[in-house]
């Protein structure tokens, strides 16, 4: 497991941006699988976006949610060890705590799924107001 620590959140009005970043402890974080899930008041933790290591893709293959599509954009530094969620437009519907999540390895069925990742930071809240 890697320790994983969340920054970036808080308050912002709808159509606004945010970007989260999440850092990571390993020093194999280059392998990883990492991922961003997220809880609303009332809801269960869903899946937001995810970043594997491809070999044929540098950038690594991105996979997100419908509902983020195009407007989140997930990305990361691996000489800083460190994932990035560029948020941008903005809804109320995106408010919810924030969580960074990450696993040695998995495939693209499971990568969306809550029970695949065994490291997890504290959560960080966003808030949109309309």
């Amino acid at each position: 497991q890697v320790q994983l620590v969340e920054s970036g959140g808080g308050l912002v009005q709808a159509g606004g941006s945010l970007r989260l970043s999440c850092a990571a402890s390993e020093g194999t974080f280059i392998a990883y699988v990492m991922g961003w899930f997220r809880q609303a008041p009332g809801n269960e933790r869903e899946f937001v976006s995810a970043i594997a290591w491809s070999a044929s893709n540098t950038a690594g293959n991105t996979y997100y949610a419908d509902s983020v599509k195009g407007r989140f954009t997930l990305s990361r530094d691996n000489a800083k060890n460190t994932l990035y969620l560029q948020m941008n437009s903005l809804k109320p519907e995106d408010t919810a705590l924030y969580y960074c999540a990450g696993v040695p390895r998995t495939t693209a069925a499971e990568i969306s799924r809550e029970n695949t990742y065994d490291s997890w930071g504290q959560g960080i809240q966003v808030t949109v107001s309309s």
